[in-house]
């Protein structure tokens, strides 16, 4: 049992700590829930907008879109049910 904790506490770490999502343009949930995300997305979109600047023969379209999603959810929900649970955006 002292095992099967261990473990569950070091996913539980990397998950929300060092995995990077997808769903939320590849910050950790920490980042997000914390409102580091903002500033590291500024300071993402000013990488690439200096990269593509200074290589454009590399870009053959716009950089990635990296606008954060209005709501995150470990499991999504439809549209009425955010309002009816009092969901509020980030």
């Amino acid at each position: 049992m002292d095992e099967a904790r261990e473990w569950v506490q070091r996913f539980v770490k990397w998950y929300n700590f060092i995995q990077l999502h997808s769903g939320i343009n590849f910050i950790t949930p920490y980042q997000r829930h914390y409102g580091l995300d903002k500033r590291i997305m500024e300071n993402r979109i000013k990488v690439y907008e200096e990269a593509k600047r200074q290589h454009p023969e590399c870009w053959s379209r716009n950089t990635r879109d990296w606008s954060l999603p209005e709501y995150v959810a470990l499991n999504p929900t439809k549209e009425g049910e955010i309002a009816h649970c009092g969901f509020i955006s980030i």
